[in-house]
């Protein structure tokens, strides 16, 4: 991971001749950091199973494009998507890596599937049947890659297991040529007595399967808590999500052997405002609707362009802390939709204009993930999601800027980085300069 550039960010765009920020807050997202992650954990994985990184939910809400080539840069031989349209969106994008779509494709969308060359997964008899009316309707023309989804326990979704063999063979008889991979999830990893019946009602899953005469193709069952703790065979792929963007999950275990390459996954992930004013209040004054917070001294209060309208929601209000100038202060007050407040008082110097960190790996200042998701009674995946689209994305290589992404979507990149070439395996440093892709 690149060292953090500690100039301002409006010098940092320009040397980078991107344009500045409409809004003075921002999520920073350290491409290398999610890089390095991928390498971290496609370590743990032995060669013959592959890395699949799971960039549904706008990568976490990290940035759907960057966030995936970065980590096919890292070694993942698959993205996992949840929808057809994130789906057709990398396609779009110039993504030419095989692309597994974790729910169902509605019987609509199935023929858009096949010419845009996804996996998808067969997980009810609804899917079951668009997917062989599909296959038949095109007589073997352009191949369709299924997925078998099996429920072992998870009860979210699947065939039961008495119904694979039946489902895998209605789709040959369609006309598919095999099935591209037989798959399920686990429920509580943690739980090393559920995971292992699980793990057992796989196998037996796969086992039927290969005595009917169907190649299961492509197995895979555990995603990062299951890769972490080492409870389940990785079989033929893992597919990774939280752990990618630097999160380990707190319930479950880290096997010792894979402890070392677990301590080099860090969060990807920083929240960043600039104040916009800051006022000189006598002791007493109240702050924010409700005046909840009250000063007990003459004090500077500062306010920063970050809300809940952003996903910084009420929750967090009393007990976090941003940091500038290397001292950490108090967020004061109530959250409002578009602001929230911060007592500055004992940072000498302070002025608007500057820059304060609110979310980021610990150590950096303000609050981690994993602390947000506690003071809201949450998970670090609520936390990260919640991000809204209006806090413009940052992306950072080896320390330097090379794309914003922007509330429209749009995406400007320095002069001669392209995410298609990225896509592809170019994910080389680029020269300054600004383009759109």
């Amino acid at each position: 991971m690149g060292a953090a550039d500690p100039r301002p960010i409006d010098e940092r765009l320009r040397d980078a001749g991107l344009p500045a920020l409409p809004r003075l807050a921002w999520l920073e997202v350290d491409l290398s950091g999610i890089t390095a992650n991928a390498r971290a954990l496609r370590s743990m994985l032995p060669p013959a199973a592959q890395l699949a990184t799971v960039v549904k939910g706008d990568a976490y809400g990290h940035g759907l494009l960057p966030v995936a080539h970065a980590s096919l840069a890292g070694g993942a031989g698959f993205l996992c998507v949840a929808t057809l349209d994130e789906a057709l969106l990398l396609r779009a994008g110039g993504f030419e890596a095989r692309i597994l779509v974790l729910y169902s494709v509605p019987p609509s969308g199935v023929d858009d599937a096949i010419e845009a060359d996804l996996d998808v997964v067969v997980m009810d008899a609804t899917s079951a049947a668009a997917v062989a009316e599909a296959v038949g309707r095109r007589g073997g023309t352009r191949e369709i890659r299924v997925h078998l989804g099996v429920d072992t326990g998870m009860a979210r979704g699947g065939l039961p297991p008495s119904e694979a063999i039946p489902t895998a063979r209605r789709l040959l008889a369609a006309g598919l040529s095999n099935l591209a991979g037989t798959w399920s999830h686990l429920a509580s990893p943690e739980d090393r007595d559920a995971t292992a019946r699980q793990v057992e009602a796989f196998r037996a899953v796969l086992a039927d399967l290969e005595r009917a005469g169907v190649d299961p193709g492509l197995r895979h069952l555990v995603a990062s808590g299951g890769i972490l703790d080492d409870v389940s065979p990785p079989w033929d792929l893992a597919r990774v999500g939280l752990a990618l963007y630097g999160y380990l999950p707190e319930d479950v275990r880290v096997a010792p052997a894979r402890q070392a390459a677990a301590a080099m996954i860090r969060p990807a992930l920083r929240l960043r405002a600039i104040a916009t004013a800051v006022e000189s209040i006598p002791a007493g004054t109240a702050v924010g609707y409700g005046g909840t917070w009250r000063a007990e001294r003459p004090s500077r209060i500062a306010t920063l362009p970050v809300g809940y309208a952003d996903g910084w929601t009420r929750l967090y209000a009393g007990e976090s802390t941003a940091r500038v100038r290397g001292r950490d202060v108090p967020l004061v007050g109530r959250v409002s939709s578009d602001a929230v407040a911060a007592d500055v008082t004992d940072v000498e110097g302070f002025e608007p204009g500057d820059e304060l960190t609110l979310l980021a790996p610990a150590g950096e200042g303000g609050s981690t993930v994993q602390e947000l998701a506690r003071r809201r009674d949450s998970i670090p995946w609520e936390v990260v999601y919640d991000f809204s689209p209006r806090l413009s994305r940052v992306f950072v290589q080896d320390g330097a800027i090379i794309a914003v992404r922007y509330l429209d979507g749009q995406l400007a990149t320095v002069s001669g980085f392209s995410l298609r070439r990225a896509a592809l395996g170019d994910v080389g440093r680029a020269a300054p300069g600004r383009a759109r892709s």
